[in-house]
């Protein structure tokens, strides 16, 4: 289990599949209370013919380290980590935060980025002023609860209960203070207005059922980007979980396809 300091932090990852593989690597980024296993399936299928990176981000699941207090600390995590292991371009993928993250990189970075995917992930925070009112309120709930609420929202109607209550459990245990300043870095992450800068191939595969982030807010950025496709699968905000076989056909379609 290799693993990587990094200003204050020990982050643990995963390198797995032939270096000398057609392709650049695939660098997949987990989200907000998550950790690197989301991608266990999307890992199993490209490992056997390319490259493939993933990791835990500071303060999840096996990596060390405090929240942040913006997205771009976390982008600076992951670029770091691609120096170590001397990846000069690869493809990005990012679930939620994931995804805010990876679209970080792809505005620093642009010569980074050889292809971008977003899963369930959007450009900007809004909130109706209902939603508004409701997330103010959960952040005063106790914070097991608070979690809790979270990742049951973030499941399709119908998910089985026994799945979602391991799910809550694995994100309870990532420390408070880690999902609260992340949560607060995430609220305030807004690139919408700078997606026409990113001209790499982009790939949008959003649940159609996702309340967490919208699908409706997915669909008004995908207008902004210069290069992007679109794919909406029958599931919630966890799609790397509930149709984790679909999610890799749609990865798999999409490096396929030429720039």
């Amino acid at each position: 289990m290799p693993q990587l300091e990094v200003d204050g932090a020990v982050l643990t990852y995963d390198d797995e599949g032939p270096r000398d593989s057609e392709g650049v690597p695939l660098v997949f980024v987990h989200g907000w209370t998550a950790d690197r296993h989301r991608w266990d399936h999307q890992i199993e299928h490209f490992a056997a013919g390319r490259r493939v990176i993933r990791l835990d981000l500071r303060g999840h699941g096996e990596s060390t380290g405090a929240g942040v207090r913006a997205v771009g600390e976390l982008a600076d995590d992951v670029l770091a980590l691609l120096d170590h292991l001397k990846v000069d371009r690869c493809v990005l993928v990012g679930h939620s935060m994931g995804g805010m993250i990876v679209q970080t990189i792809a505005l620093a970075r642009p010569d980074r980025v050889e292809r971008l995917v977003l899963v369930d992930s959007i450009s900007r925070m809004t909130y109706s002023r209902g939603r508004g009112l409701l997330m103010a309120v959960s952040t005063r709930l106790p914070y097991k609860l608070f979690v809790a609420t979270n990742i049951k929202r973030a499941f399709s109607p119908g998910y089985p209960r026994e799945e979602v209550r391991k799910y809550i459990e694995a994100s309870t245990a990532t420390p408070k203070e880690v999902v609260m300043t992340d949560y607060g870095a995430m609220r305030a992450f807004d690139v919408l207005d700078r997606l026409g800068e990113i001209e790499a191939p982009t790939l949008l595969v959003h649940g159609y059922h996702d309340i967490q982030l919208p699908l409706k807010q997915m669909l008004r950025m995908a207008k902004a980007y210069p290069n992007a496709v679109v794919r909406i699968i029958d599931a919630g905000h966890e799609l790397p979980v509930e149709k984790p076989a679909e999610l890799t056909a749609a990865l798999d379609a999409f490096l396929s396809e030429r720039a």
